[in-house]
């Protein structure tokens, strides 16, 4: 459920988003960036962009999750750990599993079970609520992510997000037959303009978004694919294979039906390999991992290739 946070400045001259991170209890200055270029902070109606200087009177209206007051806990949860030293720890996430703590989910995640193998060796940059946390996958998404031990290898490989150099490739069946092999989805991801907790197509506050994608194999009715990120948007690939008519199989936020016949709730995606540069020695770490049972079995339900 969302909250709507109605704040009134009083002086004039200072950055929003620096303004709006100590009017925000338990809200980082980088979570506040999050909510002003997903369009969650308004003023008058209308947008606001981070680098916007507040002015006495201004009265902004946060449209924001409630923040998780409950403490983190380690948690003994079995991790499928594929990497691992000093600086990083490279997890094959399990599909059902949430990333972070947030409502609704205040425990079983990812980042308690990482707080409990790690032990305090866990980067504090992404803030108190998400240690280590360099990028997130969805609940219903399996496959390799990355957490970083140190705040030095935090902002290495957050730059690496950013420069592009650290590549994701993920594995899908969509719906539908591709006409082309391979193609690009160039469309601008932004929070959808009636839901919410959707994100969008769209030209108003959106960011650029770049998936490639090629066909691996064709069933009737469906599409096996790999998907390579060239931006990081939330829910990328579910929205641009949605945009494009071809949802993934099982995906009930972004258009395709409910399929149990096919043994899956929760869409068919999986973060196959991890391309980086290691923070400390500046080797390339090229990681890759077999598709889940989930996966192979909902392929097997597909019947022959055509």
């Amino acid at each position: 459920m969302m909250e709507l946070t109605i704040l009134t400045a009083v002086e004039s001259g200072e950055r929003v988003d620096a303004w709006l991170a100590g009017q925000l209890p338990g809200m980082t200055r980088s979570a506040v960036q999050r909510l002003l270029e997903n369009g969650s902070v308004t003023l008058n109606g209308a947008a606001v962009k981070k680098n916007y200087k507040v002015a006495a009177g201004d009265t902004f209206v946060v449209a924001a999750e409630p923040v998780l007051e409950l403490p983190l806990i380690p948690q003994n949860i079995p991790l499928d750990v594929v990497f691992e030293d000093e600086d990083v720890i490279v997890v094959n996430k399990p599909r059902g599993m949430v990333v972070h703590p947030a409502p609704g989910h205040p425990a079983g995640t990812l980042v308690n079970a990482l707080m409990y193998h790690c032990g305090d060796s866990l980067s504090g940059v992404g803030g108190a609520k998400r240690p280590g946390i360099v990028h997130r996958i969805d609940k219903d998404t399996s496959g390799l992510i990355i957490a970083a031990k140190n705040d030095m290898a935090h902002l290495a490989l957050s730059a690496q997000l950013a420069d592009r150099s650290l590549s994701r490739v993920y594995e899908a069946v969509a719906a539908g037959n591709f006409r082309e092999d391979s193609g690009t989805v160039d469309a601008p991801i932004g929070r959808h303009p009636n839901e919410r907790k959707k994100m969008a197509v769209t030209s108003q506050n959106s960011r650029p978004a770049v998936t490639h994608w090629e066909v691996l194999a064709r069933y009737r009715g469906y599409t096996h694919i790999r998907c390579k990120l060239e931006t990081g948007r939330t829910h990328q690939i579910r929205v641009h294979m949605a945009y494009i008519g071809h949802p993934l199989l099982g995906d009930e936020v972004y258009g395709h039906a409910r399929l149990p016949e096919k043994g899956l709730t929760g869409q068919c995606l999986h973060a196959r390999e991890l391309k980086f540069i290691h923070p400390r020695t500046g080797e390339s770490v090229h990681l890759e991992t077999d598709l889940p049972p989930y996966f192979r079995e909902v392929l097997d339900r597909l019947g022959q290739e055509i």
